[in-house]
């Protein structure tokens, strides 16, 4: 469960995102802070040979992209998966309310290392060499399948493609 960090938003400009709209692009530079408020958004790169690969999902009540509020630009796009709502806050003053409250600088640190956690057991299911590896990794880690409909943004997450992920889901069905 995401800590709730709301109350660096107040005052937040709102911004409304159609599907597949990005928010930043690898490269920009990082001038807002920013915290779903419905919807998702998700942090993709891009492999040399163009494969789309899913960093991390930013869903109602998770500040976006979050490490890049110590940097000068992003690196990676943010998209809007679906019609999402944002609030907006510069950078500058998400940081100057961290570094004016103990106790929420303590929460973000917290959940900072909590999102590191997530990140280097992302990285690590996808050094496993099969596909039935990293579903059994990715499975394990307290994670329900997703519905049908998502099997494939399953796919980018796990750094394999589709058709071999439901070629391994095939194989496993009863």
């Amino acid at each position: 469960m995401s800590a709730d960090f709301s109350e660096l938003f107040e005052g937040g400009v709102d911004l409304a995102l159609a599907k597949d709209r990005a928010v930043f692009r690898s490269g920009d530079p990082v001038r807002s802070a920013y915290l779903v408020v419905a919807g998702q958004i998700d942090l993709v790169r891009h492999s040399g040979e163009g494969a789309r690969m899913i960093l991390h999902r930013s869903r109602s009540g998770q500040v976006v992209a979050e490490a890049s509020v110590y940097e000068r630009s992003y690196h990676c796009d943010g998209f809007a998966k679906e019609t999402a709502s944002l609030l907006a806050i510069p950078v500058t003053v998400f940081r100057d309310r961290l570094g004016a409250n103990a106790d929420l600088s303590e929460r973000w640190a917290a959940h900072l290392a909590h999102s590191l956690q997530g990140a280097r057991m992302q990285a690590e299911i996808r050094t496993l060499r099969t596909v039935s590896e990293r579903l059994d990794a990715w499975l394990a880690d307290a994670r329900d399948l997703p519905p049908k409909g998502e099997w494939q943004d399953l796919a980018q997450l796990l750094g394999v493609t589709r058709e071999a992920l439901y070629r391994e889901l095939a194989r496993r069905r009863p």
